[in-house]
């Protein structure tokens, strides 16, 4: 669902979302509009819209079975090296 019919199943108004959220109305109308927005105004639209479940699954947490395992994902876990350029 977009972010205007979210907004307006929870039958509120770009004012009312901008004063619930606290994103200015001009950057709302900028987002149903074209999409843009911050991330940080995003969280806040989304949490007003009791929409931050659907940010759950954007970075999963690894799954492991037991103490081995997890230590055993810390020692291969390698850095990124220096881009060259």
């Amino acid at each position: 669902m977009s972010a205007r019919g979210l907004r307006l199943a929870h039958n509120m108004t770009q004012q009312a979302l901008a004063e619930k959220s606290g994103v200015p109305l001009s950057t709302l109308k900028r987002f149903e509009q074209s999409g843009e927005i911050s991330l940080a105004a995003l969280l806040a639209v989304a949490g007003a819209l009791e929409a931050l479940d659907a940010f759950e699954n954007l970075f999963p947490k690894p799954v492991v079975a037991s103490l081995e395992e997890l230590e055993s994902a810390r020692a291969d876990r390698k850095r990124a090296g220096k881009r060259q350029g």
